[in-house]
């Protein structure tokens, strides 16, 4: 007959089992400490670095970028305080100004695109009323989805709309898009003609047709799209954001 093992070597096993559980802990608590002093110690070295570096930062894309993702490596946001060491280099400053510019552009054109722009467009608007003054800093997308981030603290009037691989446009108006009408948005970009019908919809995106018409018909009423009857097969529905992508496309 098996015996049951006793009371002493019950306890024995739980002492053992508490210092076990005390030397992991105090194992972890090691590393944790350890890593906190590395990451400091990495933060010191990139506040040196950056306030070495700062004109090159704010006058070169490649290099802002490949900064930004030092930062995020470490869990460092230079753009999320407006105190302290990060504000002394002023690095945050290039994307405020960079931010207001954008609300600029978009308040000139939303009369004619609804509140909706290509992330192309808008850059080569802001590089031009940029004018030869700011000739040499680079503005790239990645720059301008910086700054218009920054810009949703003034709610949901200002966001991005992935609309293909690499593509965005930006919407400057209160309200989201709705699923249907951001699928409508892609869909035209992906063809390339800046236009879709119903029976496109119908056809590629397994659509019904009130489905379809329902999603076109909100657009038009709120100004993202325009109705072009001159077909004489169906109904065209135009997205003036994307005229200016299509047309350097050579559509």
């Amino acid at each position: 007959m098996r015996r049951r093992a006793g009371v002493g070597a019950i306890q024995k096993q739980k002492l053992e089992l508490e210092k076990y559980k005390e030397k992991g802990s105090e194992i972890q608590e090691n590393q944790f400490q350890q890593m906190s002093r590395q990451l400091e110690v990495f933060r010191e070295n990139l506040e040196e670095f950056a306030s070495k570096h700062k004109n090159e930062i704010k006058k070169n894309a490649q290099f802002r970028r490949q900064f930004q993702e030092m930062c995020a490596a470490i869990g460092v946001d230079p753009l999320a305080s407006g105190k302290g060491f990060w504000s002394v280099l002023g690095i945050g400053d290039f994307y405020y100004e960079l931010g207001v510019q954008i609300v600029e552009v978009c308040l000139a054109t939303n009369y004619k695109n609804g509140g909706l722009i290509t992330l192309e467009e808008l850059r080569t608007r802001l590089i031009a009323a940029r004018g030869k003054a700011k000739k040499h800093q680079d503005i790239t997308n990645e720059d301008l989805l910086a700054a218009v981030k920054k810009l949703r603290i003034f709610g949901n009037g200002f966001t991005v709309v992935p609309i293909g691989r690499g593509k965005w446009l930006v919407q400057s108006i209160p309200g989201e898009l709705n699923l249907d009408q951001t699928l409508v948005l892609q869909k035209a970009s992906s063809l390339g003609t800046a236009w879709v019908s119903i029976g496109i919809l119908i056809g590629d995106l397994g659509w019904n047709e009130t489905r379809a018409q329902n999603a076109l018909t909100h657009m038009v009423k709120e100004g993202l799209a325009w109705i072009d009857t001159q077909d004489a097969k169906e109904t065209l529905y135009w997205f003036p954001s994307m005229f200016q992508e299509c047309v350097a496309a050579g559509q």
